[in-house]
Formats: C-alpha cells, sequence, structure tokens
C-alpha cells in the first residue's frame, strides 16, 4: 500500500520584496521558502524533492514567521535559527549545506562554490543545485554571485537578488 502524501502548511507572508511563501512540516521545518511570484517553481522543486506532499493552507510555526520578519527589519542573523530541512540528491544537500557557511554580507562565485565542496570541475552542477534549493533566502543561494563579481540567476529574479545583498550590505557589481 503507498505512503499517504506528507501534508505540509503553506503561508503566505509579506515582505518588502513581495509576497514571500513559507512551506513547513508538522515537526516545524521549513521545507520551501519562495515567492508567490514563483509559486509553480516552489511546487515543482517539491514535488522532485519530496515523497507525494499535499500543501495546505494554514499558518508556519510562529518562531519561523518572526525570524523572517526580523531578517527583513534588519536582524540579519535572525534566519540562522529556522530549522530547516530538504529532500534532493546528496549532491545538491552538500551544495546548499555550504551556502549556509557563507557570512551574512559575504559573496562567493560558484566556482569558489564548487571548490568548497571538493569538486573544483563541478561548477555547472553546482549552480544548477544551487537553482535548485528550495529554502531560498534562509538557505543563502543569492550569495553566489558570478565570477566578475555581478549579478547571475536567482529564483526569485535579479531585482529581488539586488535587494537582498545590498540588505546584507555584500559587495557585487550590479546586474546590466
Amino acid at each position: 500500500m503507498p505512503k499517504p502524501p506528507e501534508a505540509l502548511t503553506l503561508e503566505r507572508v509579506p515582505t518588502p520584496v513581495g509576497e514571500g511563501i513559507l512551506v513547513t512540516d508538522a515537526q516545524g521545518f521549513l521545507r520551501a521558502f519562495d515567492w508567490t511570484s514563483h509559486e509553480a517553481r516552489l511546487r515543482t522543486l517539491l514535488r522532485r524533492q519530496n515523497p507525494p506532499t499535499d500543501l495546505v493552507d494554514g499558518a508556519a510555526p510562529a518562531a519561523i514567521r518572526e525570524a523572517v520578519s526580523a531578517y527583513f527589519a534588519g536582524d540579519l542573523g535572525a534566519l540562522l535559527q529556522i530549522p530547516w530541512r530538504t529532500g534532493g540528491t546528496d549532491f545538491q544537500r552538500s551544495v546548499w549545506s555550504e551556502l549556509c557557511a557563507i557570512p551574512v554580507g559575504e559573496t562567493v562565485t560558484y566556482k569558489q562554490l564548487a571548490e568548497r565542496i571538493g569538486r573544483p570541475s563541478a561548477v555547472r552542477a553546482v549552480g544548477l543545485a544551487n537553482g535548485a534549493n528550495p529554502v531560498g533566502v534562509v538557505v543563502p543561494c543569492h550569495r553566489v554571485i558570478g565570477s566578475d563579481g555581478g549579478l547571475t540567476g536567482y529564483g526569485g529574479g535579479l531585482e529581488r537578488k539586488h535587494w537582498l545583498l545590498t540588505h546584507e550590505g555584500a559587495s557585487f557589481r550590479p546586474a546590466a
């Protein structure tokens, strides 16, 4: 008999850069964070990286909502308090784990990220894993920039990436 789908709670929250979506599980872990303008992407990532799930409207745990709100209000370390877990491959999870080691206000290139996980020739694969990160902002994929110091792809859009890096005080070359 197949296992029933896992019920995940979906809550929409206001942010200075658009409405965000928090997806949490029954144990209080953040499973996804994205933007309502990219909800289809969020649903695709959840479907690809997890066993079957049902998304049910509801409230995320107060501690997660408060940490997200505090981050956008200027407490740049607040997101470190959020418990998260993901599906994905071992390689993807290694990339996402290393993203969490990038301090607020700093950036790395895709090449540097590949080197940090011990896979210096896997730059493209690192880029793909970065783009498949289901818990954006909390797992700070926005802190990865191009080799020339410029902004490159971000699942939430380059305007948001620019805003997030500026909010965190990071140095980068704005997109042309």
